[in-house]
């Protein structure tokens, strides 16, 4: 049996990861914090040394974006040294990792897609530290693939599908951010993305390494996605309440967000086959996990 590391078990990728369909002879081994803690580099290094690893999938983060402004040690040790760590430890092996990344690394200031080379430029503490992890992976490690991904949702932990339906069940009104523009991540896709490639550098040694961009195709605003929430989840019975659009001035936050977050498959879809489906069939698909199927 050959075995993949996989950290951030509990989180909305590791739960798709320890779903996902690996082909015989294949298995991960997804550990959190209880069992890991990535504040801790020694550990982290003791990990990837005790067995023979066929690939390390680091998936685990310091999420909390707000928070990460008051915080920024413990954000800085998870999402910058943790994936140093890894890539030392990796590189020490022979074995690639591959390491999930995120949109805010830019400023958001391009009007078109975001591509892997383009300029970096985060707004806040999170987007640094992440910055700063994709930059030792990419300087430590030989056999690597950085997955940037964008507006991660799924039907478990905490994500913007599950807060709308709590709280649009709550209210008659919402009022969401209308000018923040990205694609939705059904963390079961990025699961399958990440999976791929992990398991084509597992086998070739050769297997394009780099840095690569992964979201559900299409694009749309905080808003729009809220409002298509709400339409499919009421022909699922679910609530319905009217979305009104406001401006990110009108909902002041901690850590300022990207105003464009939309991400260019290009590379991911040449270097290893990726073509990522439409948000709108992976927003149908955890709405019937959540509440059902829509309704005939």
């Amino acid at each position: 049996m050959r075995e993949i590391l996989v950290t951030g078990g509990n989180g909305q990728l590791g739960t798709e990861l320890k779903r996902y369909p690996w082909p015989a002879g294949w298995a991960i081994v997804a550990v959190d914090i209880d069992e890991l803690d990535l504040r801790d580099t020694t550990a982290i290094e003791a990990t990837v040394a005790s067995r023979p690893w066929a690939a390390v999938i680091s998936g685990g983060a310091y999420t909390a974006v707000d928070k990460a402004e008051e915080d920024s040690v413990t954000a800085w040790a998870v999402n910058a040294l943790a994936p140093a760590a890894f890539a030392k430890a990796c590189r020490a092996a022979d074995i690639p990792l591959v390491h999930v990344s995120t949109d805010y690394v830019f400023d958001g200031a391009k009007q078109g897609r975001w591509a892997p080379g383009d300029a970096t430029g985060p707004l806040g503490v999170y987007g640094a530290s992440k910055l700063g992890g994709d930059l030792a992976v990419a300087t430590s490690c030989r056999r690597y693939a950085i997955v940037r991904t964008s507006w991660v949702v799924s039907a478990h932990g905490n994500n913007f599908i599950k807060t709308m339906l709590r709280v649009g069940a709550e209210r008659d009104t919402l009022r969401v951010v209308d000018d923040q523009h990205g694609a939705p991540t059904a963390a079961a896709d990025l699961a399958a993305a990440v999976a791929t490639i992990a398991l084509r550098m597992a086998d070739d040694a050769q297997a394009p390494a780099g840095t690569f961009h992964f979201s559900n195709a299409g694009e749309t605003t905080w808003c729009g996605f809220a409002r298509e929430i709400f339409a499919r989840a009421a022909q699922r019975g679910g609530p319905s309440p009217h979305v009104e659009a406001i401006a990110t001035a009108d909902y002041p936050t901690p850590a300022r967000r990207p105003a464009n977050s939309r991400l260019d498959h290009t590379a991911i879809q040449a270097a290893y086959g990726i073509t990522p489906r439409a948000w709108q069939d992976a927003l149908d698909d955890i709405l019937d996990e959540l509440i059902g199927a829509a309704k005939k």
